[in-house]
């Protein structure tokens, strides 16, 4: 698993922004600190919840300097009218080939539903070295990141 002070995984991967553009880690780290939030699927209870709590607070990671992006394994069509339907101002990756989930080692299944390899929820904040400088990782899917903490992180980032 990624851990604090490793290299972040490089990735290209298709980005919703209201349209789908192409988002490679390395373009953005000029945006560092960069708050990568992994998240098992869109539309569902607790995802949508954790995106609008950083929507919510946004600003606060702004002012920190720090940019915000959610990541699922959901398709960048999805991701868009997720992303619609919450009113997120912040940009969504889509790791629909779930290349980026098996390089910062986040993957998990439920098993009971046939689902596998979605995103677990987890953060990671990412400096403009691409050194990743706070990790958080949760096997259980229904809870959600201390946002004081991740904004600590990305505002010491």
């Amino acid at each position: 698993m990624v851990s604090t002070g490793d290299t972040a995984p490089a990735f290209t991967a298709p980005l919703a922004t209201g349209d789908i553009e192409e988002f490679a880690l390395e373009d953005h780290l000029d945006e560092a600190p960069l708050v990568l939030a992994f998240f098992p699927g869109a539309f569902t209870g607790v995802c949508s919840h954790e995106m609008s709590t950083f929507q919510d607070r946004l600003g606060e990671f702004q002012e920190a300097g720090a940019s915000v992006y959610g990541l699922s394994v959901d398709s960048p069509f999805a991701l868009n009218e997720f992303r619609d339907k919450l009113d997120l101002r912040f940009d969504l990756v889509s790791d629909a080939d779930k290349e980026v989930v098996e390089a910062y080692d986040v993957t998990m299944d439920f098993e009971a539903l046939g689902v596998h390899d979605v995103a677990k929820r987890a953060v990671f904040v990412v400096d403009g070295d691409g050194t990743v400088t706070y990790t958080w990782v949760s096997d259980d899917p229904g809870v959600e990141p201390d946002y004081d903490e991740v904004l600590e992180a990305a505002s010491g980032a």
